[in-house]
Formats: structure tokens, sequence, C-alpha cells
């Protein structure tokens, strides 16, 4: 008799062993090690972390920004009106580690 293995669903920790998404005091949103972690669970995947820094208009990664930009602003505006509200929200948070 061949006895199947549930799998365990992985806990998102911010801190300690495991600690792949970043808090939200520092911008939410994944860490390196955590899309690693990812990318390595998830063969062919093509998760990148945030863009933060400066991009040429027009690059790769300006189009990357435009997008989140865009997907986040639709989640923001569909989310209730206190995280809507709060400055400190995970959305409000990433959105602005991206410079959005």
């Amino acid at each position: 008799m061949v006895v199947k293995r549930r799998k365990t669903k992985n806990i998102r920790r911010t801190v300690g062993k495991g600690g792949n998404f970043r808090p939200t005091k520092s911008g939410a949103g994944m860490t390196k090690k955590g899309v690693r972690a990812y990318r390595k669970a998830n063969p062919g995947s093509k998760l990148k972390t945030a863009v933060t820094g400066k991009v040429k208009k027009g690059s790769k990664a300006a189009k990357r920004r435009k997008s989140y930009c865009a997907r986040s602003a639709g989640q923001l505006k569909r989310s209730s009106a206190k995280t809507r509200n709060n400055p400190n929200s995970r959305i409000r948070q990433a959105r602005r580690r991206w410079k959005c």
C-alpha cells in the first residue's frame, strides 16, 4: 500500500528561517531570498524582485514598473476604505517601494 503525503503549505514569514517576505515597514513584497526560493520551487518561473532604482525611460525595467503600478492601482481600488486610506497598509507600502 502506497501512502500519499500531503504537501504542507508554506507559511508566509517575514523574519527568521524562511523569511521570504519583506515586513510592511520596509516596503512589503518579496526579498531576493524569497524570489530565489520561489524560483527553486517553481522551475521556469520568471518572478523578479521590485524595480526600485532609477530607470531609463522605455527600458524593460520601466515597463515592468509601469505594469506593476497599473495592476496595483486596481488592487488598491478594490480594497477596503480602511486599507486604501492607511499609508502603512502592505499595498501602499509596496507601491511606495516600486515608486508608483
